[in-house]
């Protein structure tokens, strides 16, 4: 009896379902949606309440479990119905004229789980690409309809779709060229052979060997107003975060298609360029005028991946935010996209942004717009980190030219009003145009150092070449004269003549010496925050692949020069040092901050230029020590007419550090100034320590 039971059992385990007809259960359920257009009567029940997104739900499990009772690339009987009677696009249809209401939220996502589920190449397909295009041309209506969901779904697949298989983007761009049409086709017959059933191509396409050779096509037709492009890019602009955040990362997943001609497709067959620098631009024009320009400075660089723009710190953050936000995403698509895509998205930056927009802000007279459009630009350079884009930045702000200055030379417009301005009577203008050069040293991009000051170093013009008669010693230079009424001002320990080389001193032993100025307690003022060792390092980091050289260009290899010039840039800096005793804290802060930078880098000319205290001056030539040497000796002689200059100075440096008394007294800008002077001369030592000589070790 026990055996009898065991083979009921296995007989029951082993006994089928009767089959099923797959073809007669698709074709009841589409024939169920068709019917409901036929027996409704009640317009305004919306889709999900109807049996439509059940009968959706079956055709596609149908479909998916069809495909896997077949061998790989044969269509079976439901997907053939489906091509044939031109299921996909009735319901595009359906879906545009979005009846019963919520209907175009059905067809979205019956599109993008049939696309996603069924592993048959169905995007060559006529019948499958033209209501595909269809709905994407309804993407301009979508944005806020609260569909942005559905819709990121939908184009997120054939992004998909389309890094599996570059050659579908020219097609799902409605792209018509010999090019295209005959790849696709070559694509086709790769995986079947030969065309299957119910397969068509573009109708202006032939077959290989059929017209032109390689496959032929008339012009290709208007482009739509709405694709694939359209849809993504204003699906990047979406309040809602993830919708935004999943647009753009498809976005970036396209540009950065390896195959050449999909690449040149994106760049010819598209508005993508346009439509990312106008949204760009749009954004620009959104920051409030009033936005205070030191709000702006302050900014941290932004990220595109960030979940908000601002928190409303100030009037204007979020609409500032929204712009850096978008720049960074720019220059991320140009960091990862294609060559050909990456040069045309930052042509169109620089075309429509900074020539258009920028260049005309930067130009104006207005004290105001100035120092609101020099503000934005700092931001802007903070932003820029794309070789591509960063190249055509530097240039747009330096021009091309690599030969050394002149005082004759015609300026460049734009480089010679933002070097000025760094000397521009409003100190407000001057601070925020050395911010810019600051964040312009920072950038990894060796133009912006030669173009700035290396140019007119080359030929170490600021050399004496002919032998001199015997200088005189430092100590009787009448800046560095005896006879201070109080003894703490020692003189400066200067090695005996002639026993340091030209251009071989250690600066070192000169500006480390705190005899330079008044002794006085309490901790430094920290006017810089990066430390000399970091500063050189990241210096050193971003010069290593330009190949400079580890030891000046020798004297005989070098042109006379009929006169040095130091150029524009070193002679405003040099001009604004020799006035540190003058001038607002911040902005000495700002003026040494940005000679720190230039002395940081690791090219000979420089150190020797900016660093060594030994030079011999060629006559009328001026460096970095002898405007040192200037503003100290004038230093010495104002501090003999001030009482109590110990005190004073003490004081100021305690209230510069928020410990001591908010008193006013007199001379107090002098005394910043020397808290600033002071540091700078420790920072310049420091670098020269951690830089040791060009030729030798660190």
């Amino acid at each position: 009896m026990l055996s009898r039971l065991g083979a009921l059992l296995q007989q029951a385990v082993e006994t089928r379902e009767p089959s099923v007809d797959l073809l007669e259960a698709f074709t009841e359920h589409w024939k169920g949606i068709t019917g409901y257009y036929l027996e409704a009567t009640d317009e305004s029940i919306p889709a999900r309440q109807t049996d439509i997104p059940w009968r959706l739900r079956q055709m596609l499990d149908i479909l998916v479990y069809e495909e896997k009772q077949f061998p790989a690339g044969e269509a079976g009987p439901c997907l053939e119905y489906l091509l044939q009677h031109k299921v996909l696009e009735t319901l595009s249809t359906l879906g545009k004229a979005e009846y019963p209401p919520g209907m175009r939220q059905q067809v979205l996502l019956f599109f993008s789980r049939v696309l996603s589920q069924v592993q048959h190449p169905l995007l060559h397909y006529l019948n499958v690409h033209r209501p595909v295009t269809k709905l994407l041309q309804l993407s301009g209506d979508l944005l806020g309809s609260g569909l942005e969901k559905e819709e990121v779904q939908f184009v997120a697949v054939l992004c998909m779709k389309i890094k599996q298989d570059p050659t579908l983007l020219m097609y799902i761009l409605e792209v018509s060229s010999p090019w295209a049409c005959g790849a696709v086709y070559g694509v086709i017959y790769g995986v079947y052979g030969a065309p299957p059933h119910a397969l068509q191509l573009h109708p202006h396409c032939t077959a290989p060997g059929e017209g032109d050779e390689g496959g032929g096509c008339d012009p290709s037709p208007a482009r739509r107003d709405h694709n694939l492009i359209t849809s993504l890019v204003g699906l990047c602009k979406s309040k809602k975060s993830r919708v935004a955040m999943k647009a753009r990362e498809n976005l970036l997943l396209l540009v950065g298609l390896a195959q050449d001609a999909a690449a040149a497709c994106l760049v010819r067959s598209s508005a993508l360029c346009p439509l990312l620098t106008q949204h760009l631009c749009d954004l620009h024009r959104a920051v409030p005028m009033g936005t205070d320009p030191a709000d702006v400075l302050a900014m941290e660089r932004m990220s595109w991946r960030s979940q908000g723009a601002g928190d409303g710190a100030f009037p204007g953050k979020e609409s500032l935010g929204a712009f850096l936000t978008w720049l960074d995403y720019l220059d991320e698509l140009v960091l990862g996209a294609h060559p050909v895509v990456a040069e045309a998205i930052a042509e169109a930056v620089e075309e429509r942004f900074f020539q258009g927009i920028l260049r005309p802000q930067l130009l104006q007279m207005s004290e105001l717009a100035v120092l609101s459009a020099t503000a934005m630009l700092v931001g802007t350079v903070r932003q820029v980190r794309a070789p591509v884009l960063l190249r055509r930045l530097v240039l747009f702000l330096l021009g091309p030219d690599q030969h050394p200055e002149t005082p004759e030379d015609p300026p460049h417009p734009l480089r010679t009003h933002l070097i000025d301005r760094c000397n521009h009577l409003c100190d407000e203008i001057s601070l925020a145009s050395l911010r810019l050069f600051e964040q312009l040293l920072q950038k990894p991009h060796e133009h912006i150092t030669h173009n700035l000051v290396l140019r007119n170093l080359q030929a170490r013009g600021y050399l004496q070449r002919t032998p001199l008669v015997p200088e005189e010693d430092l100590e009787e230079d009448p800046y560095f004269t005896d006879g201070f009424p109080d003894s703490s001002f020692g003189m400066v320990k200067m090695l005996p003549s002639g026993s340091a080389p030209s251009g071989k001193g250690q600066v070192s032993e000169v500006v480390t010496s705190s005899a330079w100025f008044p002794r006085s307690a309490g901790p430094h003022s920290g006017s810089h925050p990066a430390s000399p060792p970091h500063q050189v390092q990241a210096c050193r980091d971003s010069a290593a692949p330009w190949g400079w050289p580890r030891a000046p260009r020798p004297l005989d290899s070098c042109h006379p020069e009929v006169v040095f010039y130091e150029g524009h840039f070193l002679k405003v800096l040099f001009d604004r040092m020799a006035r540190i005793l003058d001038q607002p804290y911040s902005l000495n802060l700002q003026v040494t901050s940005v000679l720190s930078r230039l002395a940081a880098f690791p090219h000979p000319h420089l150190h020797e230029y900016l660093l060594d205290p030994y030079l011999s001056l060629a006559p009328g030539c001026r460096s970095l020590f002898s405007v040192l040497v200037r503003v100290i000796g004038d230093l010495m002689q104002r501090l003999q007419r001030v009482p109590q200059f110990r005190a004073k100075l003490l004081l100021v440096r305690q209230q510069l550090l928020g410990q001591g008394p908010g008193e006013q007294m007199d001379h107090t800008m002098l005394f910043k100034g020397v808290v600033v002077l002071e540091e700078f001369c420790k920072e310049l030592a420091a670098i020269a320590l951690v830089k040791g000589p060009p030729e030798g070790p660190p």
